[in-house]
């Protein structure tokens, strides 16, 4: 392509013989912003990991061209050299450093080994107001909401001469006033000559934004084309975001499905550090005996905020609302107490949260409900054994002693002693945060009939998860959830990629339902 600036071909990269990356090909223009579009773990991110030096030259295959010169980074301080910066969506600014010393961190004004902090604060200053941030440049990072720091970041990577700059969902966790100020600074910074890359899931806000999108899914480019003012534009994106059969993916279900059996009116949670931040705005939603509900979202949606919140209260802050479970209010104020009303919830990030990994699969199946197994405060370990052998059978969890380490199990397996823990405390509610992700289709069959299986029990489902087609293979109705408000309720049959993708991308005044 002419006046291209960027150009990656045929890169494929895999972790442990799985393909996240299967010949990508891409081409980015001087001077344009090019939005980089897929479903969460499209491979996206780790495309602009292998471009930037995080995954180093010679841990993929394939060709990058900048600037007309075939470059091979193998870190991103070889990247930056050229000018090309990522700023990542979480983001790595040092909160208890001044805003000039983040913006210098690495790349100190000096003369002589010695910092020259007047210097540093001045040009801090020239940079900050580039990008429009009226801060003193002494204040710490700290001190500022997450809109400021993004900008931050942006001073930050103008202080290395960026030619070409990689945001990495970049609103996600921004309220609209700090989103539309970074779409205008963007288009400042075009106007200024500087190429960007946007990864991105606001349809509206690639719309705004964009000269051209590359569509990537399964680790693969999908399409690539111009953006224009047609309406097309976004039906043209969905479409190539989620063009995939349900076809024998799922265990078949027959549905019994009772009276109400769990409700939620009106709940609200804030951030636990950018106070000032809703991250679930007034949201009600009801799940029945026997049923399987889905919560589909872009990431930063607020799905497991919500479940969090709910869950013992375990995030967010200034939290309100209620809980019904039975036509009861209930309360669920600490861990505790909502296991004691029958609620479990299994975390999207099961080796942080929710598994012991130094310890057995026994230790780990018996551990959200030790009550069960203890006389006088002493537990009756050959109890415990003969409870987790007998979860070992049921969920087929593949190993030769449930006295083997749980960190040493496939992901498939971790996940199934997660499960094992939270169904032997007996919850009549279970909340499934991403229930298979990291594992393999096999064991994501398993997974799914264990979840029917539930639901079959009487239980009330709700399936958190961010690949659509898994939500429309198990759910009897979807709620989706976009910037901390539902946008949406479809039902089973109603239920398409296509229809979840427009309510997932919805505004905040658009469709918002209570």
């Amino acid at each position: 392509m002419e006046n291209a600036i960027l150009t990656m071909r045929g890169i494929v990269k895999d972790f442990n013989g799985v393909k996240a990356l299967n010949g990508v090909d891409i081409t980015v223009r001087r001077g344009e912003v090019h939005a980089i579009c897929g479903e969460n773990g499209a491979g996206k991110s780790t495309l602009m990991k292998v471009l930037s030096g995080v995954y180093p030259h010679g841990s993929f295959d394939g060709v990058i061209t900048f600037e007309g010169e075939q470059v091979a980074y193998r870190s991103i301080n070889d990247s930056e050299r050229d000018g090309i910066v990522i700023i990542h969506q979480e983001l790595a600014l040092s909160p208890y450093l001044s805003i000039a010393e983040n913006i210098f961190l690495g790349n100190e004004v000096a003369r002589g080994g010695v910092i020259d902090w007047n210097k540093t604060n001045a040009e801090a200053a020239k940079l900050l107001a580039r990008v429009g941030l009226a801060e003193n440049p002494t204040t710490k990072i700290l001190e500022l909401g997450v809109g400021k720091q993004q900008l931050v970041e942006i001073a930050k990577a103008l202080s290395k001469r960026v030619k070409l700059l990689i945001l990495d969902e970049p609103t996600a966790a921004l309220n609209d006033d700090d989103s539309a100020h970074l779409i205008d600074l963007l288009k400042h910074l075009r106007e200024q000559g500087i190429t960007s890359i946007i990864i991105s899931h606001k349809l509206k806000e690639i719309r705004a934004i964009a000269d051209t999108v590359t569509v990537i899914r399964d680790g693969s480019t999908i399409e690539e084309f111009d953006v224009d003012d047609s309406d097309e534009i976004e039906t043209r994106i969905i479409r190539a975001m989620v063009g995939r059969s349900l076809d024998n993916q799922f265990p078949p279900r027959d549905p019994q499905i009772g009276e109400e059996k769990f409700r939620v009116e009106h709940w609200n949670a804030y951030h636990p550090v950018d106070v000032g931040r809703k991250v679930v705005d007034d949201v009600s939603f009801s799940v029945r005996a026997g049923e399987i509900v889905g919560f589909a979202g872009l990431m930063g949606a607020g799905r497991t905020e919500l479940a969090m919140s709910i869950f013992g209260r375990t995030y967010g802050t200034d939290i309100s609302g209620k809980v019904f479970k039975d036509g009861v209010e209930i309360q669920t104020r600490t861990v505790d107490e909502a296991i004691r009303n029958g609620i479990a919830y299994a975390t999207e990030d099961r080796k942080r949260y929710g598994l012991n990994l130094i310890g057995s699969i026994t230790v780990n199946v018996s551990a959200a409900a030790l009550g069960k197994l203890a006389k006088l405060g002493v537990i009756d370990r050959h109890r415990e054994y003969t409870v987790a052998e007998d979860y070992r059978k049921k969920m087929n969890i593949k190993t030769s002693s449930v006295g083997a380490l749980t960190g040493r199990l496939s992901g498939g397996n971790q996940q199934k002693v997660v499960l094992s823990k939270w169904i032997y405390s007996g919850p009549d509610v279970l909340i499934l945060d991403e229930p298979t992700r990291g594992i393999d289709v096999g064991a994501k069959y398993e997974i799914y009939g264990i979840i029917n299986e539930l639901a079959a029990q009487g239980k009330a489902v709700i399936v958190i998860s961010s690949e659509l087609p898994e939500l429309i293979g198990l759910s009897d109705r979807i709620y989706t959830i976009a910037e901390g408000r539902l946008t949406g309720e479809v039902a089973r049959e109603d239920a398409t990629q296509e229809e979840l993708m427009r309510h997932m991308t919805a505004a905040r005044a658009e469709g918002a339902i209570k």
